[in-house]
């Protein structure tokens, strides 16, 4: 019995080692070496300063700058530590009333009258809460306020828009536009 016991210790021992530190560590150095800038988390970084990742979503508040979806993740909003939706149904009626609440200060922001339709995601949090796109839709009613706050010709800012969007892997999906990558464009141009 007790030789039984020792083996299948010596088995677990062996299993932990080999699962638990040896593959984690040569998938780490494969993608290290095949996938730096992915591995180590996409960051993106200004004359040696850490600005964000192009996986994670920022809050941008300023006039200047296109706005991200709404996060649900934690109080705040945009915490890579509280990712998640909000979990509310679609006929919830608080979710509603916030819907609502987001729809309104969207059209104040950007002086849309109530006939414009505004894109799902600009008024939505995805279920992470951290999704660093938005639709094409969601970023072109944004370009008048920007325009108007740089003092950028609205053409300008509208062909950045389109030039900077793309699918996921270039077929999957709707075009979207990445959010922090779209406002440091638009940061160099002055």
């Amino acid at each position: 019995m007790l030789k039984t016991i020792g083996r299948s210790f010596m088995l677990l021992l062996i299993l932990v080692i080999i699962t638990g530190l040896a593959y984690p560590l040569l998938i780490t150095g494969i993608s290290r070496l095949a996938f730096p800038h992915k591995s180590t988390g996409s960051l993106i970084s200004k004359e040696g300063k850490l600005i964000g990742s192009e996986l994670i979503g920022q809050d941008f508040k300023a006039d200047k700058y296109f706005h991200s979806r709404p996060s649900a993740a934690g109080k705040q909003g945009y915490d890579p530590l509280k990712s998640g939706g909000s979990n509310y149904a679609a006929e919830n009626e608080d979710f509603l009333a916030l819907v609502s609440k987001r729809s309104d200060k969207f059209r104040q922001e950007n002086k849309l009258d109530g006939s414009i339709a505004i894109p799902s995601d600009m008024v939505t949090a995805s279920a992470s809460g951290l999704d660093p796109h938005i639709s094409v839709a969601g970023a072109l009613l944004q370009v008048a306020r920007i325009a108007s706050v740089r003092n950028m010709d609205y053409q300008k800012v509208r062909i950045l828009v389109i030039e900077n969007s793309g699918r996921q892997y270039g077929f999957l999906g709707e075009p979207v536009v990445n959010v922090l990558e779209l406002n440091m464009l638009l940061d160099s141009l002055k």
